[in-house]
């Protein structure tokens, strides 16, 4: 009986890494696929989010990692979103990237 048990027990433990490994595909192909390598996802705006996707370089350049300061100071990294969300307006972000693509 105790051998039953354990091949239970090892079963069990088996089926629920398989089921983790499925859930952490589905997952990841969902949102990473649409992420090129060396870039990353981020959620701008201020009262509606939208998605931009830029290079990965950007966050250490100067200008960028002012804009990050600044939104941590105000609103902190703990949102919804699940992802690097920046509360700065569109307008003010698609400057920003565009004069950091130009350097």
């Amino acid at each position: 009986m105790g051998i039953q048990l354990m091949g239970l027990a090892h079963a069990k433990q088996k089926l629920q890494r398989s089921l983790s490994a499925k859930i952490a595909n589905v997952l990841a192909s969902s949102s990473a696929a649409n992420v090129p390598r060396g870039h990353i996802a981020v959620y701008v705006g201020e009262r509606y989010r939208t998605r931009f996707v830029i290079p990965i370089s950007y966050l250490n350049h100067p200008l960028f990692q002012q804009l990050l300061n600044r939104a941590e100071e105000e609103f902190g990294f703990d949102h919804p979103m699940g992802g690097l969300t920046i509360p700065c307006s569109e307008d003010y972000f698609i400057n920003l990237t565009s004069a950091l693509s130009c350097s």
